[in-house]
């Protein structure tokens, strides 16, 4: 079959497309944005990506075109697919018919973490000999896919609470029937389609309701709003995971100072002990999820420990891009204000003493339109200084935010690299945080940084 698929640049439609070609289809696409890490794993998956939406790029010999939730009505290339009679379907449909079904599917939703605690699963599988499928929305630091179709019969899939696409307005993670569910937290997002947190909790709810009987919902007990959803309704076994209670059914308590090292608590008795060079309680609590998971799959807590001390964080997930005395840098992918709170919270407790600038773009929808200042000004004061991307789409001022003395706005992207290099010094701790692009500034700030130490970028952490 000969599909195309429109928006295949991000992170869910790259998967889509990947596990189209593994299936033995030809696969094409376009989108708006190039840019890796997606354009990178396009590319190597010899897949051809066209730019822009001309209804051109589609061959006359397409069989089914795919779209992407990016796209609306009055884009050209969704009009020509719809004039023309085209057969389409949205992403989360077409994975459910041709690669879930019959597939024990484990669905990790929430507001953050989902592709870090997604990488873990399938790498705890992984290490474990069952060769699981995964979709991943990330570029996962232990696999070179970010989705493939695998040769057991586990799916580990980053199940998202957006939209599914333009003509199906529900959320994509609906559409996956899973065997397991993991629930790791739940807050206001994605403001452009939400208006409050209640639609949010609804939306987990109809996840919950297509979970099996004899299936698991694997749930963070010190959620708030989590512990909401499922007072709606509950059918499946409750597997609690927390960090807070030592009497839920998994807990995890850190072997030192910092997150580095933590026993596994099952049921009070210690099952594993991990060892890694992950920092973040946020990491911790996604290892303990991520344990709590396949244990319903079926893997030994103990194995799973050990799988985890050789996990790699996926790509712009707390991502080491370089390291020298002068100093370390960091990206991280920033979408929502907690999480930016939970990356600056990691580094300032890994690195005392060290200064702290953090080099933001505020990309996604939540934080253009400027949702809960007030935690973004909390998340940014853990910054001694923080530089700060005003891109034409931002619909408020960084200045009104407390502790805007120490924040430096930027116009341009470029202009980031030039001064972010006079605050590494010392050995400073910067940290480039965006969910989109950036125009690429990570990685022309480590070059430089490599450049005039003479160290090579690293990955580590």
């Amino acid at each position: 079959m000969n599909i195309f698929i429109a928006g295949i640049c991000g992170t869910f439609m790259a998967g889509i497309a990947q596990l189209a070609r593994e299936l033995g289809h030809r696969v094409r696409g376009c989108d708006a944005n190039v840019y890796p890490p997606m354009s990178e794993v396009l590319a190597d998956a010899g897949i051809t990506v066209h730019s822009g939406y001309d209804p051109a790029h589609i061959d006359a010999d397409t069989d089914q075109v795919v779209i992407g939730n990016a796209l609306s009505r009055g884009n050209p290339l969704v009009e020509a697919v719809l004039d023309d009679g085209m057969v389409y379907r949205s992403g989360p449909a077409w994975l459910a018919e041709h690669v879930l079904a019959r597939r024990r599917v484990i669905a990790m939703a929430g507001t953050h973490g989902k592709t870090s605690t997604a990488s873990m699963i399938a790498w705890i599988l992984e290490s474990a000999g069952r060769s699981p499928g995964f979709l991943i929305g990330g570029k996962p630091g232990n696999f070179r896919e970010t989705a493939r179709l695998g040769g057991g019969v586990d799916f580990v899939i980053e199940a998202d609470e957006y939209d599914t696409a333009f003509f199906d307005k529900r959320s994509k993670f609906v559409h996956y029937s899973p065997a397991i569910a993991v629930l790791s937290n739940l807050e206001f997002d994605h403001a452009d389609i939400f208006d409050n947190v209640e639609q949010i909790r609804r939306q987990f709810h109809h996840l919950i309701r297509i979970v099996p009987r004899k299936g698991s919902v694997v749930v963070n007990a010190d959620d708030a709003n989590l512990s909401a959803v499922l007072d709606l309704g509950l059918w499946s076994r409750r597997v609690d995971f927390s960090l807070a209670s030592p009497h839920a059914e998994w807990h995890a308590v850190p072997t030192g100072p910092s997150t580095t090292s933590f026993d596994v608590m099952k049921q009070g008795e210690v099952s594993g002990t991990v060892r890694w060079d992950c920092i973040g309680t946020h990491n911790l609590q996604n290892a303990l999820a991520a344990v709590a998971a396949s244990s319903e799959a079926g893997i030994d807590p103990r194995a799973a420990c050990e799988a985890l001390a050789q996990y790699r964080p996926s790509a712009r997930r707390l991502q080491c891009l370089h390291r020298s005395s002068r100093a370390i840098l960091f990206e991280d992918f920033a979408h929502h204000p907690t999480a930016i709170a939970r990356t600056l919270e990691a580094l300032h407790a890994h690195y005392p003493g060290h200064r702290l600038v953090a080099i933001l773009e505020p990309g996604s929808n939540t934080m253009r339109m400027g949702h809960d200042p007030g935690t973004m000004g909390r998340a940014l004061s853990l910054a001694d200084e923080t530089i700060l991307y005003r891109s034409a789409e931002l619909s408020w001022d960084p200045l009104s935010l407390p502790g805007a003395d120490r924040i430096t706005v930027i116009d341009e992207p470029e202009a980031a690299v030039s001064l972010a290099l006079k605050r590494a010094t010392g050995g400073a701790v910067v940290v480039a945080m965006s969910n989109g692009g950036f125009g690429g500034i990570p990685r022309k700030l480590a070059n430089v940084l490599d450049d005039a130490t003479g160290n090579p970028s690293d990955d580590e952490h």
